[in-house]
């Protein structure tokens, strides 16, 4: 799990601890194990659940969510209101109201998205998606005293009452130390893309090595697309019969592990001796047929839940959803829960971060103080060009801080 003393890049805040306060949000958010409602089709005759222009539910608690419907993102924006739509029916119509807003993806229409919401009467704002729309829409709401659930992955725009539901990779970072040490690996070494990406993780990854008392043989930055010459550096490190390293971490998109892998084959490197490690990034075909890769492991949400949401997503929009359309949905999920259960203390601080968390379609998440959150994560091994669980994601979360 994510600690915060040097982790999530020198953020600081302290994490609440436990896990003995049990959420009765069965059948929406909550207990891992709650049953999730099945998709409800509106019948024919129904109205539908945008009632007035982009407004989805007609009761009477209001939230904005705001996202991207024109300029930069619409596509994930109008997936991500989809979603909540989806969300909204599935949980049988809850006393909620969600006005949908267009930031045109700029922080200035962020900030007069969140504006206009709050002028209207919302209590939480759902969004935005870029960071620094997050950050817009976030001073906004601190002045208004409301908080945000927002979809952004940068950690760094994470705030006590801006939340962030999103994919963080500082926890993928964790899960997969933490489990490939559990298996015996005590040498690590690195390959880190000079990216906005590779900064914001390497900090977690140097921090989760030296709290499993493993050691860090070998580190070496690369400009993104040009991984050779930093392959050539580390090739005594991860090659050959004298290689130090028992662990070798790339934290690199798909593109990018298109040109990694062939500068390790080059080099003679073997991924049975020097195992592999990765991040949610590399649950893609084009990095599970590479040689290279074959027996590494990478942490990553359970597919589970997301491939039954896509499929229901499929059957209502007739097309596929991007990844993280499921994020509006649990966002949508949790706030129709909240109003369900905890009536005026509905969207407290105290409330958002219950430490024992929520349940959602991609595992358990729960929002630390400070505004980051941590997730249940699965570790999948590489094997015949496909990903395998080895390691499926706990169903609740341990403590903050272990």
């Amino acid at each position: 799990m994510a600690r915060r003393d040097g982790r999530w890049t020198a953020r600081a805040g302290a994490a609440l601890l436990g896990l003995g306060l049990t959420i009765g949000l069965a059948g929406c958010l909550g207990v891992p194990d709650a049953p999730r409602p099945a998709a409800r089709a509106v019948p024919e005759g129904e109205p539908s659940t945008v009632t007035a222009g982009n407004v989805i539910g007609a009761g009477t608690v209001k939230v904005a969510l705001i996202v991207p419907l024109s300029g930069q993102g619409a596509a994930v924006g109008a997936a991500l209101r989809n979603a909540a739509e989806l969300a909204y029916d599935d949980f049988q119509k809850p006393n909620l109201q969600i006005l949908v807003k267009d930031d045109r993806g700029t922080p200035e229409g962020a900030r007069e998205a969140t504006q206009a919401a709050f002028a209207e009467g919302v209590e939480m704002v759902l969004g935005p998606l870029f960071a620094a729309n997050v950050q817009a829409a976030g001073g906004v709401a601190r002045g208004a005293g409301k908080p945000v659930i927002a979809f952004s992955t940068d950690a760094a725009v994470a705030a006590r009452g801006v939340y962030l539901i999103s994919f963080l990779p500082q926890s993928e970072v964790d899960r997969i130390v933490d489990e490939a040490s559990a298996g015996g690996r005590r040498s690590f070494a690195a390959l880190i893309p000079e990216t906005v990406y590779g900064n914001a993780v390497e900090a977690q990854f140097r921090e989760a090595v030296a709290r499993r008392g493993a050691r860090l043989v070998g580190i070496e930055r690369y400009p993104a697309g040009n991984p050779g010459p930093a392959v050539d550096r580390l090739r005594g490190v991860i090659a050959g019969g004298g290689a130090q390293a028992d662990a070798l971490f790339v934290p690199d998109t798909a593109e990018g592990l298109m040109a990694v892998a062939p500068a390790l084959t080059k080099i003679g490197f073997s991924p049975v001796r020097v195992r592999p490690l990765g991040l949610a990034l590399w649950n893609d075909p084009r990095v599970l047929s590479q040689a290279a890769f074959q027996g590494g492991r990478f942490a990553a949400p359970d597919a589970a839940g997301f491939a039954g949401f896509a499929q229901r997503y499929q059957t209502r929009f007739g097309t596929m959803p991007p990844r993280t359309a499921s994020l509006g949905y649990d966002a949508v999920s949790l706030t129709a829960a909240l109003v369900r259960q905890y009536g005026s203390q509905r969207f407290a601080d105290t409330t958002l971060t219950n430490p024992a968390g929520f349940s959602g379609l991609d595992g358990t998440f729960r929002f630390l103080p400070d505004g980051v959150s941590e997730r249940t994560l699965a570790v999948y091994e590489i094997r015949n060009n496909a990903a395998n669980v080895v390691s499926p994601a706990p169903k609740v979360l341990a403590p903050s801080g272990i």
